[in-house]
């Protein structure tokens, strides 16, 4: 699996033209490493409780995903602390990433 694309200020990751947050950078390895085994698991869970229609299980384990998520600096407020504005779920196209995306695309086009 390729990795995906990131802002070179490392703040986004570029999924289908879309800039989604990336995790934050200053998180220690070792927590990161638990909180996306978490994230993982609360994943697994998801699945597992729209497999067998179980609405208290999927709401206990959407509640996980979004606090592994927050941990890791995804949602929740920004990480960065210049003040600048979070463009989370924004298409890359219309943000101040939109040249830089461009020359990006173009060039794996190429």
């Amino acid at each position: 699996m390729n990795k995906p694309l990131m802002t070179p200020d490392g703040r986004y990751i570029v999924v289908r033209g879309r800039l989604w947050r990336a995790s934050n950078p200053n998180i220690p390895e070792a927590v990161r490493t638990a909180l996306v085994n978490e994230l993982a698991a609360a994943r697994r869970n998801v699945k597992a409780a729209l497999k067998h229609r179980e609405p208290a299980k999927l709401a206990d384990a959407r509640a996980a995903v979004n606090i592994a998520k927050v941990a890791l600096g995804e949602r929740g407020p920004p990480w960065w602390s210049d003040g600048a504005k979070d463009f989370n779920r924004c298409m890359a196209k219309n943000t101040p990433y939109a040249q830089w995306y461009e020359e990006m695309t173009a060039t794996q086009q190429a």
